[in-house]
Parts: structure tokens; C-alpha cells; sequence
């Protein structure tokens, strides 16, 4: 049996550790650092969650570029359109008259009850739990309206709500590298990991454990990344009451973008 060469190497940059981890797995270099385990583990965690965003890599690309373009002709046609600029600012007056109210319903119709009927329309629903999805889609969207209502007031009372590049930088930041990495995609991976088990607690607990919690939130930021931080980009550049609705309708699109690309590619 041929004897591997362990040849020792420092870790110069995480992308080294990236482009090194494999060969560390496979006995071949040795990680000269403390906790060297973990970071290999981690490093690996992050190349299997980049390997299944790949195989969607075009599809996200795309509905990217129609988010970013419906976004831009938002922006546009709010400050450029007289009639749309006035409906856009009536969403806005009962956005602020119902508040978390009007936060809950719109996003639990365009993040949960919409990827309902879409899954539903192409069979994707098993015939036994459609109740029980309906119901977590609704919830677990509504809640996340609150929520995310809750966290766009946060950034405006600590930043401001000017329109400024300043601003706006500082709000994607912290939304998607704060927000998002160590709360939105975790809560998302558990509760879509529970609903995936068939919303058990006793059958199978894969979901709550520690590793596939942090793989299924790298997939689910590196995935999402590319759609997203454009998209917060835009809605931040709206007026506060306005942040919400144009969250969801970017909801909605990515929503119905990404259900067209699977369907056509027969997923």
C-alpha cells in the first residue's frame, strides 16, 4: 500500500484552505494551525454548498438579472410616472395605517400562499400533507414579514432612511452579512429542515443538528446572494413604507422566476 507524503504547509488565505481542503482530507498536505480540524470541516462544509449552487448557478444568474431590471424599472417609474408614483405612495398609506398587520398578510400571500399554489399546479405537494404545507407556508411567511418589517424599522432608526449610497451600502451590509448569515437562513434551514421530516420531532432530527444547519445556510446565502443583495439594494432606496411592498413583490418574482426555470428544465 503506498505510503502518502504529508508535506506541511501554512494556510497564507482562507481561499488557500479552499483550494487545499480535499487534499487535507485526503491525507496528503497537513494544515499547520490550531483548530485546523475545524477549519478543514468548515472550508468543506462551504465547497459542498457551493457544488449544489452551481448546478442552479444559471437559473440564479438569470432571475437576477430580471430582479435587478424589474427592480431598476421600479425605481424608475416611481420618481419618472406620475400615476404610478401615486399608487405606489397609496400602497404606502396602508402600509403605515395597518402596519405589521399589512406586513404578516402581504407576505404570507406572496411568500407563502404563491409558492403554494405553484408547487401545488405542478404536483410537487404530497397529496397527504397539502393542509399542513399550506399552513406552514402561510405562518412561517407571515411571521417572516414581521419580522423582516421589524429588523427594516432597526436599520432605519440606526442609519437613517436617506437614499444615499452611504446609507444604502451600510443597510445591505449589515442585512445580508449580519441578518442573514447568523439569523434569516439558519431559522429558514431549520424550519424547512423540519418541513422536510414531515414536521416531526421524533422521526428524524437531522435538521436541528449543527452540521446541517450551517450547510443548508451557506447553500442557502451562496444561492441567494446573487439575487439578493441587488434586490435589498433597491429596496432600500425606497421610502420607508414603501421598503415592505417592494420586498414582496421582489418575493413574488423570484418566487415565480425560479418556479418557470425548474419547470422548464423538468425539476
Amino acid at each position: 500500500m503506498p505510503i502518502l507524503l504529508r508535506k506541511e504547509i501554512p494556510f497564507s488565505s482562507l481561499f488557500e484552505n479552499f483550494l487545499q481542503a480535499d487534499l487535507i482530507v485526503a491525507g496528503q498536505i497537513r494544515p499547520k494551525l490550531i483548530g485546523g480540524r475545524f477549519t478543514v470541516s468548515v472550508i468543506l462544509l462551504f465547497k459542498k454548498a457551493w457544488a449544489r449552487c452551481r448546478n442552479n448557478l444559471r437559473a440564479n444568474i438569470l432571475t437576477g438579472i430580471v430582479l435587478w431590471v424589474m427592480g431598476c424599472l421600479i425605481i424608475a417609474a416611481f420618481h419618472w410616472n406620475p400615476p404610478f408614483n401615486a399608487l405606489m405612495r397609496k400602497v404606502g398609506v396602508y402600509k403605515a395605517e395597518w402596519g405589521y398587520g399589512y406586513s404578516c398578510l402581504s407576505t404570507a400571500f406572496f411568500g407563502g400562499l404563491i409558492p403554494y399554489c405553484l408547487l401545488f399546479l405542478q404536483g410537487r405537494i404530497p397529496s397527504r400533507r397539502r393542509m399542513a404545507w399550506l399552513a406552514f407556508f402561510l405562518i412561517f411567511w407571515g411571521v417572516k414579514g414581521i419580522e423582516v418589517d421589524i429588523f427594516y424599522r432597526l436599520q432605519g432608526f440606526c442609519f437613517g432612511y436617506l437614499a444615499n449610497f452611504q446609507t444604502i451600502l451600510t443597510k445591505v451590509l449589515v442585512d445580508q452579512f449580519v441578518y442573514c448569515i447568523f439569523w434569516s437562513a439558519p431559522c429558514t434551514a431549520v424550519f424547512y429542515g423540519w418541513k422536510r421530516a414531515g414536521f416531526s420531532f421524533t422521526k428524524n432530527r437531522s435538521w436541528l443538528s449543527v452540521g446541517y444547519i450551517l450547510e443548508e445556510s451557506a447553500f442557502l446565502l451562496l444561492s441567494t446572494w446573487i439575487i439578493w443583495i441587488p434586490s435589498v439594494s433597491i429596496i432600500y432606496a425606497m421610502p420607508k413604507d414603501l421598503q415592505i411592498p417592494l420586498f414582496n413583490l421582489t418575493l413574488c418574482f423570484f418566487v415565480l422566476v425560479i418556479s418557470m426555470l425548474e419547470k422548464s428544465k423538468g425539476e
